[in-house]
């Protein structure tokens, strides 16, 4: 009988002894959950198409993933180089990527099935915020007789990769000057950094960077490829700003790159960051949150960060909507009623 009861009393020791172990080892994983440690639950992964790696977005793109891991719980970005904004919301559209970036413009087409997105109306993408303006930058060797756009003309001209944001802007810009587009032009559909190796090599003689200032494909060609800052006439501006109400005037002062001595005015379209619709609410809320809250942090990726102001993050969006995650901040924020 003792035995007996020496054993049942053991196993009930047992018993509270591993109560008490399961019960410290949730309250670990519950605390470790809170601080931000490791818990079992899966991050949630999303993929950030950005652009050229000589470009401003592809910097600043790397580091708003590496502030979002830090910043999120839960969340996992994976920034990787694409051939920009068309490419993004083709990427977006099939469910490939998640949040990206792209031109007011180019968004604008897309939500409302217009030109390359004619077949392809993508009605779910939204905007996370409105960035900076991004200006079309004409740079041309200085020895292949080019002053204006018009001069393009029978001349070898990278307008940009297939898909990408300046071969949009390439195929609206050339013909407003009486180009024919791309039948005028002995066209190279290259990306940046191959547009900075061709100019280099004499094998181009202009190209069409669009990005944020300073761009590193224009500093490359103007002090390693003989390279020269050409603008658009003010009529061309003011007809293509009729026909597109997202262009707006901008000027790139001089100073801006090696050997620009004059400002240099030109069209910009705003940069924007968007994602699909199906994006979780909280989860765009909270990358918007952290990334409006750090921004300070970001001015080491790329000077373009310092242009950046939450309140043009609303505005001037080419009428396309708010992902709802981001309305929910904005408004918190006091800029959305």
């Amino acid at each position: 009988m003792k035995k007996l009861w020496k054993s049942l009393l053991m196993i009930g020791v047992l018993t509270v002894l591993a109560a008490l172990v399961s019960a410290c080892g949730n309250d670990a994983e519950e605390a470790g959950a809170e601080k931000g440690g490791s818990s079992s639950k899966k991050p949630t992964i999303l993929n950030f198409p950005t652009a050229s790696t000589t470009g401003t977005i592809y910097p600043l793109g790397a580091a708003m993933a590496n502030l979002w891991d830090q910043k999120v719980e839960g969340v996992k970005v994976n920034a990787q180089a694409s051939n920009g904004g068309v490419d993004n919301l083709n990427l977006l559209k099939d469910g490939e990527a998640h949040i990206s970036f792209a031109t007011a413009g180019i968004i604008w087409e897309a939500y409302n099935g217009e030109r390359s997105f004619k077949d392809r109306q993508y009605e779910d993408v939204r905007i996370i915020a409105g960035l900076y303006y991004n200006p079309n930058q004409f740079v041309v060797r200085k020895d292949a007789g080019i002053e204006s756009v018009g001069d393009l003309k029978g001349k070898r001209f990278a307008p940009g990769s297939v898909g990408s944001t300046p071969e949009v802007e390439s195929s609206i810009i050339l013909p407003a000057y009486g180009l024919d587009y791309p039948g005028d032009i002995k066209e190279n559909f290259v990306g940046f950094t191959e547009a900075i190796d061709l100019m280099r090599n004499k094998q181009i003689d202009g190209a069409l960077i669009q990005a944020g200032l300073p761009t590193a494909a224009v500093t490359e060609m103007t002090s390693t490829a003989d390279g020269k800052l050409i603008g658009i006439e003010p009529e061309i501006r003011k007809a293509l700003m009729e026909e597109y109400p997202w262009y707006s005037e901008v000027t790139i002062p001089a100073g801006t790159y090696d050997n620009q001595d004059e400002d240099v005015d030109t069209l910009a379209i705003k940069m924007m960051l968007m994602a699909d619709a199906s994006v979780d609410d909280d989860v765009i809320y909270e990358l918007v949150k952290a990334f409006w809250e750090n921004i300070d942090s970001l001015e080491s990726a790329h000077a373009i960060v310092k242009q950046m102001d939450i309140e043009n993050a609303v505005t001037e969006l080419a009428d396309i909507p708010l992902h709802s995650g981001a309305e929910r901040y904005y408004k918190e924020a006091g800029l959305l009623d």
